[in-house]
């Protein structure tokens, strides 16, 4: 349960959320979304409160990411085609160059399109749901120990994806990690907040 939660993110913040196991991080980070319904308060974007009509819209800008992603089937390609059918994403277009060019950051080739999603390891299956993220540029990325099941190159060429994706438009973007590793809260942040007891509190920026 959060409680007495708030936070403001804004373009160019880089946050880590951190708190013990049980602490909520996973239930802010969805509240976030709005993935989940809220029990009271309100999320407001741009300084409008998202409500009704304006919740996918909303939901189109911020996307979270989970440690054990879910996804739907067919090829990794079908994967990553699948969110430009949804009426929210119907003004973008799949462009496999640019997915090309991030594999290559990964060291990975195009074959990795072809594979199946059953047959994903889960750090396999959690480089597709980056990069379905990614690739519809949302203005704020939430990332739920989104490379804990990344061997400790593939975390560090992942997060310099993120990063360089987060510096083409560094004023409108936001990221927020949750990790357990401090060593990789260092590297990926430019400010901490720490969720305990149901509150948030800024520990540095």
């Amino acid at each position: 349960m959060l409680d007495d939660c708030s936070l403001e993110i804004r373009g160019g913040d880089k946050l880590a959320l951190v708190g013990p196991s049980g602490s909520g991080k996973s239930l802010l980070m969805r509240a976030l979304a709005m993935l989940d319904p809220l029990d009271e308060g309100t999320i407001h974007w741009r300084g409008e409160r998202v409500m009704g009509s304006g919740v996918p819209v909303f939901r189109a800008r911020v996307v979270y990411l989970h440690q054990r992603p879910p996804l739907a089937g067919g090829s990794v390609e079908d994967e990553l085609r699948r969110p430009f059918s949804f009426t929210c994403h119907r003004d973008k277009r799949f462009d496999r160059e640019r997915v090309i060019d991030w594999l290559s950051v990964l060291e990975r080739d195009e074959s990795f399109l072809a594979k199946q999603v059953r047959d994903l390891s889960g750090g396999e299956a959690q480089i597709t749901a980056l990069l379905r993220a990614i690739q519809l540029d949302p203005s704020i990325l939430l990332l739920d120990e989104a490379t804990s099941a990344l061997d400790k190159r593939t975390t560090q060429l992942v997060e310099s994806l993120v990063a360089d994706w987060w510096n083409l438009h560094s004023d409108g973007r936001a990221t927020m990690w949750v990790s357990h590793d401090r060593d990789q809260i260092a590297r990926v942040s430019n400010g901490v907040i720490e969720i305990s007891g149901g509150k948030t509190t800024c520990m540095s920026s």
